[in-house]
């Protein structure tokens, strides 16, 4: 099987607010752990798609959204 990186480079990820990239982004700002999930439409307007029915290349988003944000380190400061 290929690893994440070589699934990741291989399909178009999908970065409107509320998609799988954007919850993963938004998850790992707020430091919450990684729950891969997304809304249909806008995030909390919408019918919200849990991980049990995500396709393998949703979760890959959700995934590369929440790497791409550690990787940057821009996390919500608490104070």
């Amino acid at each position: 099987m290929e690893d994440y990186q070589d699934i990741r480079q291989h399909i178009l990820i999908d970065r409107r607010h509320g998609g799988p990239y954007d919850r993963g982004s938004a998850d790992s700002y707020y430091r919450r752990p990684r729950r891969p999930h997304f809304y249909k439409g806008d995030t909390g307007t919408s019918d919200r798609v849990e991980y049990k029915d995500m396709t393998p290349d949703e979760v890959v988003a959700y995934m590369a959204g929440y790497d791409d944000n550690e990787e940057s380190g821009d996390h919500k400061e608490w104070f």
